[in-house]
């Protein structure tokens, strides 16, 4: 999930409906506001500046059709996210109208009960019909649409052109290609990783995962039934853990790294390879392999073929707290529109979340090609359940990869107690 200082004053806070007369039955206040001032929490990048440019177009326009409404936006740091905004949904009243989240969290925000179901706005909204599947999946909870997505972020193949030639590589075509190519480099070159990976890094392996057939559980009865136990993910679990070793990625070195870490070895020079996101580039570009790298989509199993993304990214939500649904929504609809997403794409480098959008910034930014061409081939979603923060945050994923890497359990064991684990989280999510 890519994730991003400005504080714009606050105005008043929302007022809450008590006493006042119900106009809408969608939100929990009751109420339907048409001016007044609207609140925004959305988040703050590394470099927030371009981001805040684009927005305060959008809000420029938006305070220009609605007479007497304004809108302040206050951008929250990402590792307070949960915190604040779960704060916000327990108390409506110093509650947003209006949020930024990641793709990951809706299905536990709807369960919270504080996003709002805009389904019919949603499906009357022109500029929808060209939404990514997997994009609009990522809003989509029980067949209800609870937000518009922001952006989207996907990974694909870095690779050192430089090093290619030297030792007469050609890009693999496959995953096998993918690792005996790696641990040649390795075996040519003692101090440098064929291929940096992590075993913390669950969005780098689950393109194994899932090229090998194999998934991290399966829709039943309303809920999830691990399946990163199949006799399927587990190839792709040993695929994924095979290149950590002295000959290539050694576990004591590379167990313990997450997708930053691996990224940094390769910009820094210390990695042939490395599974990054179109949100690496900058990275890359300031490192020391600036011009000797190129990117392509990660292979799948068979030549020729691209293994499945996770595809990552940010949505915009309503509160179900809003006393401005209507409001809220128009807003959300503009900051999320294929305008606005260009903008965006152009100030930040997030990939938009329409189709058309993305072709026409591909066309106009080479480095955008193979992550256009990475969601084309299809990508996936993790499992949309509130279980999923409980599973991801508690780093059973990781833990898992880590026992097989370290020899403490077999691929077998280690996925049968990671599902056995996931499993409980399904069950208590219900």
């Amino acid at each position: 999930m890519k994730l991003s200082v400005r504080l714009v004053a606050l105005a008043a806070l929302v007022a809450t409906a008590a006493c006042a007369p119900q106009t809408s039955g969608d939100t929990s206040s009751g109420k339907d506001e048409k001016s007044g001032t609207l609140r925004v929490w959305l988040f703050q990048e590394v470099n927030n500046k371009p981001k805040e440019q684009v927005v305060d177009s959008v809000l420029a326009e938006f305070e220009k059709a609605h007479d007497g409404t304004d809108v302040t936006v206050e951008y929250i740091p990402v590792e307070t996210r949960a915190q604040r905004i779960k704060a916000a949904f327990n108390d409506p009243k110093s509650a947003p109208d209006l949020i930024e989240y990641g793709n990951t969290d809706t299905a536990g925000y709807v369960k919270d009960g504080g996003l709002a179901d805009i389904s019919k706005e949603f499906g009357a909204w022109e500029e929808a019909k060209d939404t990514d599947p997997t994009a609009r999946q990522s809003v989509t909870v029980g067949g209800k649409v609870y937000g518009a997505p922001y952006f989207v972020g996907v990974r694909a193949l870095y690779y050192r052109t430089d090093v290619f030639e030297e030792l007469g590589l050609k890009v693999p075509r496959t995953q096998g290609e993918l690792i005996s190519t790696a641990k040649k480099i390795r075996a040519e070159k003692p101090g440098m990783y064929g291929i940096a990976v992590g075993g913390a890094y669950t969005y780098g392996a689950m393109p194994f995962i899932w090229a090998h057939g194999g998934e991290l559980a399966v829709a039943q009865g309303g809920s999830y039934t691990a399946a990163i136990d199949s006799p399927a993910a587990r190839k792709g679990i040993e695929a994924y853990t095979s290149l950590f070793g002295d000959d290539n990625c050694p576990a004591a070195k590379c167990a313990g790294m997450g997708g930053n870490d691996t990224v940094t070895a390769f910009a820094s020079g210390k990695a042939a390879m490395a599974i990054g996101g179109d949100f690496s580039h900058a990275a890359v570009e300031a490192g020391s392999v600036k011009g000797k790298y190129a990117v392509v989509p990660l292979p799948g199993v068979k030549p020729g073929s691209v293994a499945p993304a996770f595809a990552g990214g940010n949505n915009l939500g309503v509160l179900k707290s809003t006393s401005h649904r209507t409001l809220a929504v128009d807003l959300m609809k503009r900051l999320a529109s294929k305008e606005a997403q260009g903008e965006l794409f152009e100030a930040m480098g997030f990939l938009p979340t329409f189709s058309d959008v993305r072709e026409r910034v591909a066309a106009e930014e080479p480095f955008v090609k193979p992550f256009v061409e990475t969601l084309g081939a299809g990508t996936k979603f993790v499992p949309v359940s509130p279980a999923w923060g409980q599973i991801d945050s508690s780093l059973v994923l990781p833990t898992m990869f880590q026992e097989i890497v370290s020899g403490k359990k077999s691929a077998g064991e280690a996925s049968g107690d990671a599902a056995e684990k996931m499993d409980a989280a399904f069950g208590s999510a219900g």
